[in-house]
């Protein structure tokens, strides 16, 4: 007898019995290896492909679950077309939740689907009635209590109907009978997805946040050489005055004498030089200590208490590197990475030469200690308040670092946020979002035309990355004034402010170098300030007239009063005939609040255009007038039909930022707005 067909014993399993195929599954990041990123309250819609041989009726579950719950959470997938099913979920908490897929057989529901064809065909159905009362009764194995004693109550009023009557019938075809059974089902013989994903879940200043960074060292007056933190308390009300929620600032901690850098990055710094922030450490002290002409922990913690009063957040700048005074260096030398002539390697990047900074090795036979300390740093600012840190160049530390640590951080505080100011190639930025960054700076700075811009938020806000990268516009930073910014003068500082507060639901500024729109370059063709802050201290008028504060406050108003611009969800840019003029619009979750933006991207001159609205995709009927009102200018027109005119003027508002009313239908709303 010939072995060769003979079925392997490892097949003959229950899983031979699974029928239902479940594939791409969405949202899903990487096969599942990295979860998806929502926001507290977020319902998270789930779909996939299920589908099954043959022609019986099939079913599915999401199951979801908060980390810390034992029992799924399991709600039906409802059919939607070409095999596609979904259904969805809201996270109700921080941390991270699970979610699968479940998919079976639905034998009961296929024998009443083809019981009524048999019926309509006019067959006889006596043996298809007794195959639906045995399904009935295997259903016993496997139903609930409660839908035990359904299937009882069923069976009896079965009992008492006539056999074959039109009763009976009507009862083993009923919706209770259908809804009872589906209860019932052997999930012997469910297939599941092959894995359970994930999603972490922040609060909603991870989705929605404005930024605002000073030196506190700046904040101070002709009357003294050097900000403090109580300078810093006199500056909230200015910044709230804003409308900005977090502030950042540069690093706090003592700074190194050792090659301290003198105004405009001089290698040959003197003593009345004070250095750049980022060299960390001195005698007094690392990570751990407040540079000593800022204050004390408890005026730092005062402005924390201050701050919060105001509706504003401090974020603090995490930056994991050394200047030679910093204490790690004696006591650690190993966390470092030493030269043949025995000289500890200061940092660089070729041509560019740091000798005020020692970066930590990472591939030190001793990392285990090195981040147990790193962690430990973080820990520490943590216990005095701190929720919120903007990374200094986590590019340049191991991703599996970035992971155990974000992630050991939350698993305790799932509520910090931590922003990656990683300026370099896409997939690096992507990985580090991946791996655990809240927030991560972008390449907004750099695109500044029509195509560059429509391209790249295109790709933000409709490809894959959408679902762990979330995007902060930076217009401005200590290191960046774009050769844009150089040379547009005040219109342009407000072109940027607007794309960056409306393109994205969360945005930055460094100030007070924008508001007063700042633009001199260290010299032609560089981003560096002339007398850069970074290197010295400077004075701001911010009391001056021309200042762009008020303009500001305007647009963070807006964004607040309207939750169309506190998401990229619903991001549509739509076309315009002029490539000067840019025009997207975005709308809430439940598309109650419309707003569309126009954007003269010429410092220069006036540009005019005929915008093509897709009024379907904003709700808007065809052959209805709708109204827009300028929210800056708070002038209100009447426009029906896709094709409308706009003329923006640099030299006045450069954008226009329309709230829509859709559907105006009363002789009155006419009268108001024309």
């Amino acid at each position: 007898m010939s072995r060769g067909n003979q079925v392997p014993s490892s097949a003959l399993t229950s899983e031979g019995r699974l029928r239902v195929a479940i594939e791409h599954v969405e949202p899903e990041v990487d096969g599942g290896r990295y979860p998806i990123k929502r926001e507290l309250g977020d319902t998270i819609v789930v779909q996939a492909d299920l589908f099954a041989d043959g022609h019986d009726v099939i079913r599915g579950l999401l199951r979801s679950r908060h980390e810390h719950q034992d029992e799924w959470l399991e709600t039906p997938l409802s059919f939607s077309g070409n095999d596609r099913w979904q259904a969805s979920f809201e996270v109700r908490e921080l941390g991270h939740y699970r979610y699968s897929i479940i998919g079976w057989v639905d034998h009961f529901a296929t024998w009443q689907r083809d019981m009524r064809k048999r019926l309509i065909a006019q067959q006889d159905v006596t043996v298809d009635i007794l195959i639906g009362t045995q399904l009935i009764e295997k259903a016993y194995g496997h139903a609930s209590d409660t839908s035990r004693r359904r299937l009882k109550d069923i069976q009896a009023a079965v009992s008492r109907c006539d056999p074959r009557s039109q009763a009976e019938l009507d009862l083993l075809l009923g919706e209770e009978a259908a809804e009872v059974m589906a209860d019932c089902v052997d999930h012997r013989l469910s297939s599941s997805y092959d894995r359970e994903l994930l999603v972490v879940v922040d609060r909603p200043k991870a989705r929605f946040s404005a930024w605002y960074e000073m030196f506190p060292r700046s904040t101070t007056d002709e009357d003294q050489p050097h900000g403090t933190f109580k300078d810093c308390e006199s500056r909230l009300s200015y910044i709230a005055e804003m409308g900005f929620d977090v502030l950042y600032l540069p690093p706090i901690h003592p700074i190194g004498e050792t090659h301290r850098k003198g105004p405009n990055n001089n290698p040959r710094g003197d003593s009345a030089s004070v250095g750049s922030p980022w060299a960390i450490g001195s005698r007094n002290g690392g990570h751990r200590a407040i540079h000593s002409q800022l204050g004390s922990l408890e005026d730092f913690k005062q402005l924390l208490a201050v701050a919060r009063e105001k509706g504003i957040e401090i974020a603090l700048d995490l930056a994991f590197q050394c200047s030679p005074d910093h204490p790690y260096v004696q006591e650690h030398p190993e966390w470092f990475m030493t030269r043949p002539d025995g000289t500890i390697q200061f940092a660089e990047n070729p041509p560019k030469q740091y000798q005020d900074i020692f970066p930590l090795n990472f591939e030190t036979d001793a990392f285990p200690e090195l981040w147990k300390e790193l962690r430990g740093v973080v820990q520490y600012w943590i216990d005095h308040g701190i929720r919120i840190f903007r990374v200094d160049n986590p590019h340049t530390k191991p991703f599996l670092f970035w992971k155990w640590l974000i992630g050991d951080v939350k698993a305790a505080y799932p509520e910090t946020i931590f922003l990656a100011e990683a300026f370099t190639r896409p997939k690096v930025m992507y990985h580090l979002a991946k791996v655990g960054f809240t927030q991560s700076y972008t390449y907004f700075a750099w695109r500044n035309s029509k195509p560059e811009l429509t391209d790249y938020f295109t790709e933000l806000t409709t490809s894959p990355v959408r679902e762990f990268f979330r995007p902060n516009l930076w217009t401005n930073t200590p290191d960046i004034l774009t050769e844009h910014l150089q040379h547009g003068g005040r219109p342009v500082f407000m072109v940027r402010l607007a794309l960056a507060a409306t393109l994205g639901s969360s945005y930055g500024i460094y100030g007070p170098a924008f508001e007063l729109y700042e633009n001199r370059p260290q010299k032609p063709g560089s981003e560096e300030y002339l007398d850069s802050e970074k290197y010295e201290v400077r004075r701001w008028d911010i009391t001056r007239p021309d200042s762009l504060k008020e303009f500001i406050g305007l647009i963070n108003r807006i964004r607040r009063e309207n939750p169309a611009l506190q998401s990229d969800a619903h991001l549509q840019f739509h076309p315009i005939d002029n490539d000067y003029l840019m025009a997207y619009s975005k709308q809430s979750p439940d598309g109650s609040n419309v707003i569309l933006v126009v954007v003269n991207l010429s410092p220069h001159h006036v540009h005019a255009g005929w915008l093509e609205l897709d009024l379907s995709a904003l709700g808007i009927h065809a052959n209805r007038p709708f109204q827009v009102h300028d929210l800056l200018t708070h002038a209100y027109y009447v426009w029906q039909g896709s094709r409308n005119y706009v003329q923006l003027d640099p030299h006045s508002v450069p954008v226009q930022i329309f709230a829509v009313r859709r559907n105006l239908r009363r002789e009155q709303d006419f009268d108001y707005f024309l």
